[in-house]
């Protein structure tokens, strides 16, 4: 499989459809296949990738950080997921968001919209809370997925809240250090050597190199709840085992089994799209293609990062890429589903 595999990235290499990949597939606890392909950098020369490159991990943040502190919450009986948003944010509790609780953030059926350019107008994290609190909803609460960032900027802020410490400081001692991700964190400070380029920046005229490509995140001080994370194959490795193992690394309890397993529970059968708290489930047109079980799980981000669980057969897929420093950035909505094809046509 491992030649199969490597062959079909570069090919898509080859098409300029992606610079470069990491790739790391696990079964049954076995590692499989742990491998770099391609390009970090395309220009102003090829880098190559290594296997130790630093990737921004776009909306895979919501699953490690926002999703993964949530549950921990819900273990520490700090909240439950019928709490009204309001109780945190009274500021909330208008334009029809009163019925809004936490189960519908996670699940991306707030009805809020599902981004907003605050950036543009320069707004710190405080005062993008503001305008999401003032925030009129664009669906019925509850009837309808629209992916939000919106919501877990929301929850992060919320998270603040409730541990009474900075969200990226919550992460860094519950789920980073416990979990050995000694390369993964928001605002990394490593050479640009170590990063997998994203898209080309104006303002820097440069490429981003360690800086969030989301950019309400930069704007946000580059520490939010629904994009930026940095992170290394080889931690995501580990957060992956984690979960694969009931909410447990190495003997240390991260997320108790029960609310991992609640997690994966499809909460929205009145949509189309499968949705757990935080994880996508499978339904149709997902990232990780046609022949994983209706029991997979898992998420993607907008750079080119994804991650997915085929529990039936205790197999999990982590695919890391920089699609947006591509030619053809719309090319990874064929190329996931297709390789997780082509891994699941070989168990």
């Amino acid at each position: 499989m491992k030649e199969e595999v490597i062959r079909f990235l570069q090919k898509e290499i080859d098409l300029e459809n992606i610079p470069g990949a990491a790739i790391y597939i696990s079964h049954k606890g076995t590692s499989i296949l742990e491998e770099v392909v391609g390009y970090r950098a395309l220009a102003p020369k090829k880098e190559p990738m290594q296997i130790d490159t630093v990737f921004d991990l776009a909306s895979l943040t919501k699953i490690v950080t926002t999703m993964t502190a949530s549950l921990q919450l819900l273990d520490k009986g700090e909240i439950r997921l019928d709490d009204p948003v309001s109780y945190f944010f009274p500021e909330f509790n208008e334009n029809g968001k009163e019925e809004v609780r936490i189960r519908h953030l996670l699940t991306h059926t707030s009805g809020l919209p599902a981004h907003r350019p605050f950036y543009e107008e320069g707004l710190t994290t405080e005062q993008m809370i503001k305008k999401i609190c003032a925030e009129e909803l664009e669906n019925p609460v509850g009837q309808k997925v629209v992916y939000s960032d919106l919501g877990f900027i929301l929850l992060a802020s919320l998270i603040e809240k409730v541990v009474e410490i900075p969200f990226d400081e919550y992460v860094s001692k519950e789920i980073l250090t416990p979990l050995e991700m000694h390369e993964t964190g928001f605002n990394p400070t490593y050479s640009r050597t170590r990063f997998a380029a994203t898209e080309f920046s104006e303002k820097l005229n440069d490429f981003k190199y360690g800086i969030v490509h989301d950019d309400n995140a930069e704007s946000m001080g580059g520490v939010s709840g629904h994009a930026g994370l940095f992170s290394t194959l080889k931690d995501l490795t580990n957060y992956a085992q984690m979960i694969e193992n009931g909410g447990s690394f190495r003997g240390k309890k991260i997320i108790s089994t029960v609310a991992l397993d609640l997690s994966k529970r499809n909460f929205t059968p009145v949509d189309e799209e499968g949705r757990g708290l935080g994880w996508q489930i499978h339904s149709p047109r997902l990232s990780c293609g046609d022949l994983f079980s209706y029991t997979s799980y898992g998420h993607t981000g907008y750079t080119g990062t994804s991650m997915w669980f085929d529990p039936e057969i205790q197999l999990h897929v982590i695919l890391l890429t920089n699609r947006v420093h591509a030619k053809n950035q719309q090319a990874i909505l064929r190329l996931r589903p297709r390789l997780h094809n082509l891994i699941r046509a070989q168990f």
